[in-house]
């Protein structure tokens, strides 16, 4: 069974590598901003790519340009769900846009939907609706927390997946990594980014701090890594025997390692940040400058957590069943 798929919201295009890898076919995917636009069209030629903003796309004209869908993946904005955002003002409007996947699936009827986002989005007033316009479309709905480090992802990063099905209850059965892998697996040490003096005139003293408080408790000349930006309740720093924590859009971890100069610092690069979440060594990340790069890693999806739904939904298909069993 070729699983024909579309991909809303898809950013850096995490969910379509996950479900491309579980075997679905990549036909279409939409988003607004035009660097995602650019990183999924060279990451996925045969796909149709969309630059739109998603309401403003009807979803009839979409029909007609790729046909019938088995599956939609849709990551909508999760910003002002999120904890990240502290304080700050929430947009309703933003929060508004997960309910266009009602839309689409209203046109379209896949066999599956799944949703991806952050676990506050729960918390949302609107949130029971959005659930129960899904089931008046005839699904059945199964909310799963997954955190990517389970599934071979050497982060710490927890999402809620909706998973919506019209062929009964979906349950997840994905099988989870047999390691947990640390951070210093995704860390280049090849000398191909450059070092400055951790100690260096004008450092931020928060930065200073929090250096400080890594170095009273490793031993000898152990690399470790700083949380440079954001809020931080582990002192602001973290070892890398363990999983990075939660990659964000913003530049947020500097690795410090010992050298003939003292201590020297360095901030994570995107081809860091990208193995972080779980893309293939192979995947291109394209266009805009370094800080988009950060930004469309900080608002992807970790590719095998996204396989690893899929292969669930899959599983659940009598007729995936059948041809499996039968394979020609």
């Amino acid at each position: 069974m070729q699983l024909r798929t579309l991909d809303l919201f898809h950013g850096a295009g995490g969910s379509s590598s996950g479900a491309q890898a579980a075997g679905a076919e990549i036909v279409a995917g939409v988003d607004f901003w035009d660097i995602a636009t650019q990183c999924f069209r060279i990451n996925f030629p045969g796909a149709t790519s969309i630059r739109e903003d998603i309401r403003t796309l009807q979803p009839d004209a979409l029909y007609e340009m790729i046909g019938d869908i088995d599956l939609i993946l849709a990551s909508p904005e999760c910003t002002s769900h999120t904890c990240a955002k502290g304080a700050a003002a929430r947009s309703e409007e933003s929060r508004l846009t997960a309910f266009e996947v009602i839309r689409y699936a209203a046109k379209f009827r896949p066999k599956w939907i799944a949703i991806e986002n952050v676990v506050h989005i729960r918390s949302w007033h609107a949130y029971p609706e959005l659930l129960n316009s899904l089931r008046r479309l005839g699904y059945e709905i199964n909310e799963t927390k997954l955190n990517a480090r389970d599934f071979g992802v050497p982060q710490s990063r927890t999402r809620l997946f909706i998973l919506c099905s019209r062929l009964g209850l979906p349950r997840f059965t994905g099988v989870s990594a047999t390691e947990i892998r640390p951070a210093s697996s995704i860390i280049a040490n090849n000398g191909n980014y450059r070092f400055t003096p951790l100690f260096s005139p004008g450092r931020a003293k928060a930065t200073i701090a929090r250096a400080q408080r890594a170095i009273s408790q490793l031993k000898g000349d152990e690399p470790f890594l700083i949380v440079y930006y954001g809020t931080d309740q582990s002192g602001g720093w973290q070892p890398i025997d363990r999983p990075l924590r939660t990659v964000t859009t913003l530049d947020r971890f500097a690795y410090v390692k010992s050298s003939f100069d003292g201590l020297m610092m360095r901030m994570l690069q995107p081809e860091e940040l990208k193995l972080a979440m779980g893309f293939p060594t192979t995947y291109k990340l394209t266009g805009g400058t370094r800080r988009d790069k950060v930004r469309l890693m900080g608002n992807a999806v970790c590719p095998p957590v996204m396989e690893s739904v899929v292969r669930s939904l899959l599983s659940q298909d009598p007729e995936e069943e059948i041809a499996q069993n039968n394979p020609k």
